[in-house]
């Protein structure tokens, strides 16, 4: 499988060797899978020039062309579904079962965004004072970056590719230096697609800013899009600053799941793991605390505790796995890190609460319980596996824990009240919610934040928006 996937980087739709070549690891095993080309300055010059030189012709390229190379690439992807899946289990160490799903979801994307490139609209109206009328129109931003996260190597990368192919944008994608080889295999299915040379460049990287300090710096990029850290992001916006280039941020998140008494238990169980479980908790829309009302809190915990500690932990390519190794030894030891501030001030665990032992990344799935509000991993991602439960016993204590915090990206509520299921949902300062629900990406929903966690939509009838300018022509009446 390693063996057929591009290992050099793409630039402008031809593979080349870098400047050097880094390792790409297995965490399941700490085995190195292969190596792959480390792009210099020179080549992210080469890959701007390119892009710039070749907006005007593939922006200028019929819609529904753009959108037909899109629909074959979903077609390609759903027929390679299982070598796809297996290749990104390898890298990034989750489930099959997880990468198959992703697989499907990120294929999605390619879909949704091959009918929206025929539904780019703009408006013709008379003017109101008379005189004349008024044309509103689209037009692709530009040349963008495409910054993509490791924890979902093939869907961030659709996520934003498939709007900007759909707009009329060429890119540059900078893919995480962990999982590089979904990008790169993503790459060579659409050039197989049709996608002309010079519309995509994929430059993996051991370093972020060698790719994106050159790119940003020039002012004929005009759009960043960055899936990451709130740390990472602040940095970006500010060096899209002088440019003023148009930026969207899907960054960091800390959860709330909020579970009220009157909710189906079974039902919320179920939820629950679902939002905390999924990709190993390795997600931004993971739930990181779980708020749960006092007269039910008990029963929850036994529940969750139960599911928990039978979930199969092992080796992603395993059958019956269901959970895999955490990506790398860093996000171990700050799983560790979390956890033990929370039990060295007073939090017990019901299940779990340590790594385990031999090779590979792996942190046993985990349910804390009397965790105390100074507690870190109330205030901190923890992107692993662990379940912190604290308790309310009001509504409006319950809406004050889940908005204290910087963080607005997503959070779960759980009840069978349906005026309180809209009123709590709109109290929350979130730019999602999931309503008896812990599943809430959609390609066809708009997905993104508020507050620290970002700006900006990806998905939906938004997500093309992000991509495309708006123009406004006034016509006089001619004499």
């Amino acid at each position: 499988m390693i063996e057929n996937v591009p290992k050099q980087l793409f630039v402008g739709g031809q593979w080349r060797d870098g400047g050097g070549r880094f390792a790409v690891q297995d965490p399941g095993t700490e085995q190195q899978l292969c190596e792959v080309a480390d792009a210099r300055e020179s080549d992210v010059r080469e890959a701007v020039e390119i892009a710039v030189a070749n907006q005007r012709k593939w922006a200028s390229t019929p819609p529904r062309q753009r959108g037909e190379i899109l629909r074959r690439a979903w077609e390609l992807m759903t027929d390679r579904a299982e070598d796809i899946a297996l290749l990104m289990t390898l890298e990034m160490g989750k489930s099959l079962t997880e990468s198959r799903a992703e697989v499907a979801y990120a294929a999605e994307f390619f879909r949704w965004f091959s009918e929206e490139a025929v539904r780019i609209e703009g408006r013709y109206a008379r003017n109101p004072a008379g005189g004349g009328r008024m044309l509103v129109a689209r037009h692709p931003v530009g040349p963008c970056l495409l910054i993509t996260p490791w924890n979902f190597p093939l869907a961030m990368g659709t996520r934003k590719l498939g709007p900007a192919i759909a707009a009329g944008c060429t890119a540059i994608v900078k893919p995480a230096q962990l999982t590089p080889l979904s990008m790169l295999n993503l790459a060579a299915l659409l050039r197989e697609a049709g996608l002309p040379d010079g519309v995509l460049s994929v430059l993996p990287s051991t370093s972020a800013s060698r790719v994106s300090g050159p790119v940003l710096a020039d002012a004929r990029i005009r759009k960043l899009s960055f899936t990451g850290s709130t740390e990472v992001g602040r940095k970006l916006v500010e060096q899209c600053a002088p440019n003023l280039q148009r930026t969207s941020m899907e960054l960091g998140g800390n959860a709330p799941f909020l579970l009220f008494s009157d909710a189906d238990l079974d039902q919320a169980v179920k939820g629950a793991v679902t939002a905390k479980m999924r990709n190993n908790g390795e997600s931004c829309v993971a739930a990181n605390r779980f708020h749960v009302q006092s007269s039910v809190a008990g029963e929850f915990v036994d529940r969750l505790t139960e599911e928990m500690s039978s979930m199969r932990v092992g080796h992603g390519t395993e059958d019956g796995v269901q959970v895999g190794p955490l990506v790398n030894a860093a996000q171990r030891d700050k799983v560790i890190e979390l956890v033990d501030d929370a039990l060295e001030r007073g939090a017990h665990a019901t299940t779990g609460g340590k790594p385990l032992d031999g090779k590979g990344f792996f942190y046993a799935p985990t349910v804390l319980t009397d965790v105390p509000p100074d507690a870190r991993i109330l205030r901190e991602e923890v992107f692993g596996p662990v379940a912190p439960v604290t308790t309310f016993d009001t509504e409006d204590e319950a809406v004050h824990l889940a908005n204290d915090t910087e963080f607005g990206l997503v959070a779960y509520l759980f009840t069978r009240d349906l005026d309180r299921a809209i009123r709590v949902g709109e109290a929350v300062e979130t730019g999602m919610v999931g309503v008896n629900t812990g599943l809430v990406s959609n390609a066809a929903a708009p997905f993104g934040g508020v507050k620290a966690s970002g700006f900006g939509r990806e998905g939906g009838a938004e997500g093309i928006e992000e991509y495309l300018d708006v123009q406004y022509l006034a016509l006089a009446n001619q004499p």
